[in-house]
């Protein structure tokens, strides 16, 4: 009965693994999208969300069904309350992702990004996915090394930020107000992206430390 239990937490774990699959290679995607005009993979990206939101309502159904059946205690029961957190927030990176691929949408085939800080978003989006690809490694197997490195990206991803809201806010800036506000949304959704990536793995580390993370502005 006990086998047949942690293979269903095990099952929970790659489902959520299975996740931040799908929402790395959609920020991948959706970047690919946003540097080179490209509506078909645009689209692609848009009309792969809803196998995140699927997903997520499997991974919540098995979560709920373990708790309603089961009564975990312990660390079981941290696995459970961290995967449901960890899904909802997994999905908020698809949707992030999403609008990424809709901005480039919108704007084709005119180019949404003005060459001098197309290689900051470049930047951003290596760093959101390799943050991803380091959250799929922690969500399936307690990767504390991985994890921790986490924070680190966030860092880069904030400071990227930074810098490109002083450059579209400096009065230099010659590609207008509209620009400006897509680039300013853009960054965000990027930002947003590694916020929601440590939170989930911050949130997974307390399945091993049974201790509770530090609460971040991704947790709102």
């Amino acid at each position: 009965m006990r086998d047949a239990y942690n293979l269903e937490l095990d099952n929970l774990r790659a489902q959520l693994g299975d996740m931040v699959q799908l929402v790395a290679e959609a920020m991948e995607l959706a970047t690919r999208s946003l540097l080179h005009q490209d509506l078909e993979t645009a689209e692609q990206v848009i009309s792969d969300d809803v196998k995140v939101d699927d997903a997520r309502s499997a991974a919540e159904e098995k979560a709920y069904g373990l708790l309603a059946l089961q009564a975990p205690v312990a660390t079981d029961l941290r696995i459970v309350v961290a995967a449901l957190h960890a899904a909802e927030s997994i999905e908020r990176m698809g949707d992030l992702a999403l609008h990424v691929a809709k901005a480039a949408r919108r704007r084709h085939p005119e180019p949404v990004l003005p060459p001098d800080v197309r290689p900051a978003f470049e930047r951003l989006g290596d760093v959101d996915v390799r943050l991803a690809r380091k959250l799929e490694r922690v969500v399936r197997g307690d990767d504390a090394e991985a994890a921790k490195s986490l924070e680190d990206d966030d860092d880069e991803v904030d400071e990227i930020h930074r810098n490109l809201f002083t450059v579209i806010m400096d009065s230099d800036w010659q590609h207008g107000v509209s620009p400006a506000v897509d680039l300013t949304l853009l960054s965000r959704f990027y930002e947003r992206y590694a916020d929601h990536a440590v939170s989930v793995a911050r949130r997974m580390l307390f399945v091993v430390t049974g201790r509770m993370p530090n609460h971040s502005s991704s947790d709102v």
